[in-house]
């Protein structure tokens, strides 16, 4: 995979001038004298907005649509309004700690005459940074000075016989010493975003002049977003490649009409699916040609808020192989037909049926998903998901671009957009900065920290440098699989402890320098309780190898709680390049030290040692599939201690609770057939852990496992692809 940017050279310093006269020498003294004296004061970083979307609380409010978080929201037509009484407050959490320098009040009539700025490290000890008795209410700026997490206005006298009522509340401030000229949000939306409507001369053409450069690129750097504005397109058949979205722009995926398919077969890999990663299909409707759609796909290729007027066919021309994928948030009016899949999860849709199933096929809070009946048929059904958040998404609103934010669904059922409209918030392109190529992770964290939120446009982003997303209900969404690479063994991306980050639609690809971490939620010992608004990981996706040299100790690691992972898959690689047991070293694949994480669609697959560690209470996975490493050249290169191997889920002897269903681990170990593992799934055997529906296989024999979980579980036999399951654990 070709993904290094070809990065610019530093400018040429200017070409000296020969000094002519002796007062032509004087002159340029005097100026280089002046300009070093410039130059020797600091300089001094200009402040950006802190507070926008940020996490709020208050005393009271006086109705509800005048919640606290409307005074942050960026809306100067929203406001909170408390209580008709005094004193009353509103807090401002920013996430981390930042050095303030002012602070803009926007007071609709029913101001405060009285009231103080306070400001606060850790939400407890306050101190006083302004204070008045003399507000004329109105539009106001005012300087305040100090570090501080926490920034709360306390109203002591009212001036009307209302409440306090403001439309704004901006903080201003810097973090690490950063700040800089302010950086614009919105914009375009850069060459790699194909936006059609259904005037647009020649989309077939276009379509498959994209899918022809893509069809083979599993390790390429091309990476495109195939947008279709709402309105019907007849005769479409948009064949998906490796690193390619594509979406309807509308509000609901019936604004978006094919009458055509979105097809993805396996011709260029003789009909075998399972190398059919990276690429996505959302927010549309499909009347499929011949009544039945085709959507042959592997790992890490979502199928996501789609109605299909039809059938849908997940394996490839010849029913070949194929390995596994995910359904969430979609409506198939007729069956889906997995045939050749070996596993697969489908969450919070609406089927007409379902034809068959290999190993693994799980459900959860779907319509018309067939009755539990593991391990014959192996079916395992869910009648609800007990949480999820549906991925945001880019939309049209008119000719304005905007993001919808879906809301928290509790013990969710069937899609969230059947009924025409659905709860969430709508978020202005100009609220984000629009990252596109050649962007540096300097100039990320300044619009992070600036407040705005992140869209990666379709590209390869090298950094060296952490991104930080501080602010809570932060969204970083990425189109066309936007691929970030830390290039010097920094941690790609970090997220505090903080409420509501949405995390959807990209690549992290470990660079050739080890990262400890490459995805980090929640600092280490975060105990924050996040249960009203969870952060979510949609559609993340981790390498490790594969496009050449990659080395991470721990992929992901999740110390918040109550986060929601819906849909990663994290995989170091087992071909392309710059792979090997020790050239692609990556010890553990996902670390949840949190509590009360739920994964909904958790793949992880051929990590050196563990492949999953669970630290934390309560946790619990719907649907697991797991391949353990491939490359292991014997059986001490995975010895653990006393026992044969590391389990490729692992539950910490600590963890009094934990709760799982349909859940897979396969063996391929093709280096050395004879190696033994001895077992797939480790855990306590506590009356609050518990396991549904597990399996276990060996692949063509490469390799045993001797039981499922702990010492439970019959051994893999010989040559066989059978799996050994275990219905209920303990």
């Amino acid at each position: 995979m070709s993904v290094a940017l070809v990065r610019p050279s530093r400018p040429p310093l200017a070409a000296s001038r020969r000094r002519r006269t002796l007062a032509l020498a004087v002159i340029t003294a005097l100026v280089a004298t002046l300009l070093a004296a410039v130059q020797a004061a600091p300089a001094q970083a200009a402040p950006v907005l802190l507070s926008q979307g940020s996490t709020v609380t208050a005393s009271s409010q006086e109705n509800g649509g005048t919640a606290a978080g409307n005074a942050v929201d960026g809306d100067g037509g929203t406001r909170w309004s408390s209580a008709f009484a005094d004193p009353q407050w509103i807090r401002i959490d920013l996430g981390s700690p930042a050095a303030l320098s002012r602070v803009e009040l926007a007071w609709e009539a029913a101001h405060a005459k009285s009231y103080r700025i306070e400001l606060s490290t850790n939400g407890n000890d306050w101190t006083t940074a302004y204070s008045t008795t003399t507000s004329a209410g109105g539009n106001e700026t005012l300087t305040v000075s100090g570090d501080a997490r926490y920034v709360r206005l306390t109203g002591t006298e009212r001036a009307t016989g209302y409440g306090y009522s403001l439309w704004e509340f901006k903080v201003f401030g810097t973090r690490d010493g950063g700040g800089g000229p302010e950086i614009p949000g919105g914009g375009d939306l850069g060459p790699n975003v194909h936006v059609f409507d259904p005037s647009t001369p020649n989309i077939q053409g276009k379509v498959d002049e994209i899918f022809q450069q893509q069809e083979e690129a599993q390790f390429g750097s091309g990476r495109h977003a195939l947008l279709f504005k709402p309105g019907t397109y007849n005769n479409i058949n948009a064949q998906i490649g490796f690193y390619t979205q594509i979406a309807g722009l509308g509000l609901n995926p019936n604004a978006t009409t094919f009458n055509g398919d979105v097809t993805v077969d396996a011709g260029w890999f003789n009909g075998n699916a399972t190398q059919n990663f990276w690429r996505s299909a959302e927010n549309l409707t499909l009347n499929p040609v011949n009544g039945t759609n085709r959507w042959a796909v592997s790992q890490a290729a979502p199928f996501r808020r789609m109605h299909v007027k039809g059938g849908l066919n997940l394996a490839p021309d010849g029913y070949g192989w194929a390995s596994g994928g995910y359904i969430a948030d979609s409506k198939i009016d007729g069956t889906v037909g997995p045939y050749s899949q070996q596993q697969w999860y489908t969450r919070d849709s609406s089927v007409g049926g379902w034809t068959n199933a290999v190993w693994n096929m799980t459900f959860s809070g779907v319509q018309g998903a067939p009755a539990a009946s593991y391990p014959t048929p192996p079916y395992t059904t869910l009648d609800t998901t007990p949480i999820s958040r549906e991925k945001p998404f880019l939309y049209l609103d008119g000719n304005e671009y905007k993001v919808f934010v879906p809301a928290k669904r509790v013990n969710a059922r069937g899609v969230s957009w059947n009924g025409g409209t659905q709860p969430g918030e709508s978020i202005p392109l100009n609220r984000f900065y629009v990252v596109k190529q050649g962007a540096t992770a300097a100039t990320i964290n300044a619009a992070l920290a600036q407040g705005l939120n992140l869209l990666f446009t379709p590209g390869v982003y090298h950094i060296d440098q952490t991104i930080n997303v501080n602010r809570a209900n932060t969204v970083v969404l990425g189109l066309g699989l936007a691929t970030i690479i830390p290039d010097n063994g920094v941690t790609a991306m970090k997220v505090a402890d903080v409420d509501g980050v949405k995390l959807a639609g990209f690549l992290i690809d470990a660079g050739p320098v080890n990262s400890p971490t490459l995805l980090e939620v929640g600092p280490q010992g975060a105990s924050a309780d996040h249960s009203a608004n969870p952060t979510s990981l949609q559609d993340v996706f981790v390498r490790i190898g594969g496009a050449g040299p990659g080395k991470a100790t721990t992929s992901i690691v999740v110390n918040s709680d109550d986060v929601i992972i819906d849909h990663t898959w994290v995989w170091r690689a087992d071909h392309g390049e710059g792979w090997g047991w020790e050239t692609n070293r990556a010890d553990y694949g996902v670390r949840v030290n949190g509590d009360d994480v739920l994964a909904t669609g958790l793949f992880v697959e051929h990590f050196n040692k563990y492949d999953v560690e669970w630290y934390g209470e309560r946790g619990r996975t719907i649907f697991f599939q797991n391949e353990k490493a491939y490359d292991a050249p014997n059986q001490a290169a995975i010895q653990n201690g006393n026992t044969k191997g590391y389990a490729a889920y692992r539950v910490d002897d600590s963890v009094e609770q934990h709760e799982g269903w349909g859940m897979g681990s396969y063996c391929y170990y093709n280096v050395d057939p004879t190696i033994v593992q001895e077992h797939g799934f480790k855990a306590p055997v506590k009356p609050g852990v518990k396991f549904h529906n597990l399996l276990v296989v060996s692949l063509g024999g490469n390799g045993q496992y001797q039981h499922v979980i702990n010492n439970n579980g019959s051994p893999t036999s010989g040559t066989s692809t059978i799996p050994s399951t275990v219905t209920n654990f303990p």
